[in-house]
């Protein structure tokens, strides 16, 4: 037990410092008590097979296949359209919709699902994800109160009840206590704990989309030189292709996108309402995509062209088109993005195979089903017509897949800045869009209904993300914070040696017996105590687990009603606001939010004895003792 109690402290102590990182102390702390013999071989690996820790891998999966279908991004665009810049009003907002999500399904999934939308929506209002990832952790934990199945601790305290012949609590009961609670972490870190969190920008800014088109714009000089060209009835260009007209050879013009001409919409043969109309319009609309070359041109199709504007001038006349300017280049260049089709800028490699290569022949386009925007060579712009350069910057737009093909012919190719980065932040949704959407409705539903264990819920989800094609099994890898994991995995035998050795029971007896003589509501605080003490260094479910028969015997004891302290037990589990490793929220934000060990405790501690005053003072009258 001594040694037990020895490598606890230390490994707090360690964890606490910060010097060392959080996995590797972990890892330290596993490798003592198995040296010490306090725990077996089977008992020190068992933390990775723990359903805890594949609960949490796979969720960082199916976060992932959301992020990269435009959920997340769509879901942090109504954040901030309903934050109005305000990042107050965002903080409010995020932990609100955390806390109440996090009711129906698990702590974990809530966070998995919106930290993504969180840490994009932070950036946007020109704040850093330190500023609202642990906020939404807590929200995440405190929103845990609302229903039974919110959080683990709840379902552990209800069936102690009923094993022991008392009333469960039923499933909604639980928010007697836990909207106040969660009313009160809201404000308080409206009011007090946002000015105690971090405010270096220790995470890495996300490239964003309006950024990173404003400089493709003015780096391949695209203001002035796109146009939109509508075709006309007497133009040549009806009935034919774009292959067959060959507009790149002979003007020297890119086209970039076709949009199909649409009759205004009408209901009896009578034009619709403006606003109507427009709706009607956007439902018509497709998703923006590669210009196909064996298209047939039609009167009134409008096609999005790239050139210079004498060779636009050109076009026009010899093609009898119609020309309007595109005022707003970076806007425009943003409305070719889609969950199907990215721009990205890459670099022709000292050994690449297309140096000499002519891109208006289409040596790079037919190669790998792009278009090339605009070519740059130093600090000047370079015609298609040119043969490419070692160092030559192109701008190229073609599927997701593609730019990543051409990521990996690193002999070839340099593809510069995070592509990726900017698919995540794709708001307009597709048919696999509502798919990944599906997946989590279907995950929420079969977590929250109990029909298969949550951890299998989730690896169904996150197999189904895999399937379907919402991510590559190289994203999925990518997605997981390896750290969190070991982290979590590494310390859940902590836990079993404090249990086997007999010194959380110890602890445990000896408070309840200080407490106990003092009264009811005195023994409610020392369990609660107790509880929280536990839950900061172990999972809160453990300390769940190995302190409801002592909060049970208590109450015998005494000769009061259980259902008091057992509500208090599941708060005080709730309350892991002190470290990273009582909760898996409060993992799944450390990374991301670049937080240190004592963040946490800077914090949290406040709001564990806001916590501690209001349960005191509303479950006795709840509750009655």
């Amino acid at each position: 037990m001594a040694i037990t109690f020895l490598v606890l402290g230390l490994t707090i102590a360690l964890l606490m410092w910060g010097r060392f990182l959080v996995e590797l102390v972990a890892v330290g702390s596993l490798l003592a008590l198995f040296l010490f013999d306090v725990i077996s071989l089977d008992v020190a690996l068992s933390g990775f097979s723990n359903p805890t820790v594949i609960l949490i891998g796979t969720l960082f999966i199916v976060g992932e296949g959301l992020s990269r279908t435009g959920i997340t991004a769509f879901v942090g665009e109504k954040l901030i359209a309903r934050a109005g810049g305000n990042p107050i009003r965002l903080l409010v907002l995020a932990m609100v919709a955390t806390g109440v999500l996090s009711g129906f399904i698990s702590n974990a999934g809530t966070v998995a699902a919106l930290m993504p939308a969180v840490v994009l929506a932070s950036w946007r209002v020109r704040s850093v994800p330190a500023a609202f990832l642990i906020p939404v952790a807590f929200a995440a934990n405190a929103g845990g109160l609302l229903t039974l199945t919110g959080t683990p601790p709840n379902i552990v305290v209800t069936d102690a009840l009923d094993a022991a012949g008392f009333r469960p609590f039923n499933y909604f009961e639980f928010s007697l206590i836990g909207i106040p609670l969660l009313v009160v972490a809201v404000v308080y870190m409206t009011l007090v704990g946002r000015r105690l969190l971090p405010k270096s920008r220790s995470a890495t800014e996300p490239l964003l989309v309006e950024d990173t088109m404003v400089g493709f714009a003015d780096t391949y000089s695209l203001r002035g030189e796109l146009y939109r060209m509508r075709i006309r009835a007497s133009s040549p260009l009806v009935g034919s292709s774009l292959r067959e007209s060959n507009l790149g050879r002979r003007f020297g013009v890119s086209v970039l996108q076709i949009d199909p001409f649409h009759d205004d919409p009408t209901l009896f043969g009578q034009p619709l309402p403006s606003a109507l109309r427009d709706r009607v319009g956007a439902m018509q609309a497709e998703p923006p995509g590669l210009p196909d070359p064996d298209r047939v041109l039609l009167h009134n199709d409008v096609m999005l062209v790239r050139g210079a504007p004498e060779q636009v001038s050109e076009v026009e006349v010899a093609m009898h088109l119609g020309m309007l300017p595109v005022e707003e280049a970076p806007e425009e260049l943003g409305e070719l993005l889609s969950q199907e089709i990215g721009i990205a800028e890459v670099l022709i490699a000292p050994r690449s195979s297309f140096a000499g290569a002519v891109v208006a022949e289409g040596a790079v386009g037919r190669s790998f089903g792009v278009l090339v925007l605009g070519i740059r060579r130093g600090d000047h712009h370079v015609d298609s017509t040119e043969p490419l350069q070692v160092g030559d910057a192109l701008l190229v737009r073609g599927t997701w897949k593609a730019i990543g093909v051409m990521a990996e012919e690193v002999r070839n190719f340099v593809v510069v800045g995070q592509p990726e980065e900017i698919a995540t932040q794709v708001t307009d949704l597709d048919s696999r869009s509502w798919l990944s959407l599906g997946i989590l409705v279907v995950m929420v539903a079969l977590m929250a209904s109990g029909v298969v264990p949550v951890v299998i819920a989730a690896l169904l989800a996150a197999v189904a993300m895999l399937a379907t094609g919402c991510l590559t099994s190289t994203q999925a890898y990518r997605a997981v914070s390896w750290s969190t994991v070991i982290l979590i995995g590494a310390m859940i035998p902590m836990a079993t040696a404090l249990d086997a050795t007999g010194g959380a029971a110890r602890i445990a007896d000896t408070l309840v017996d200080v407490f106990g003589g003092f009264g009811a509501v005195p023994l409610l605080a020392g369990i609660m105590l107790i509880t929280t003490g536990f839950s900061q260094v172990i999972s809160n479910t453990a300390a769940a687990v190995l302190m409801a028969p002592v909060a049970l015997g208590a109450a015998a004891g005494l000769g009061v009603d259980p259902h008091p302290l057992m509500m208090g037990l599941a708060v005080a589990a709730s309350t892991a606001f002190l470290t990273p490793v009582g909760t898996a929220p409060n993992l799944m934000v450390m990374s991301p939010g670049g937080y240190r060990f004592r963040d946490y405790a800077v914090v949290g501690l406040p709001l564990l004895a806001l916590f501690f005053i209001v349960s005191l003072l509303l479950i006795p009258i709840i509750w009655p003792l």
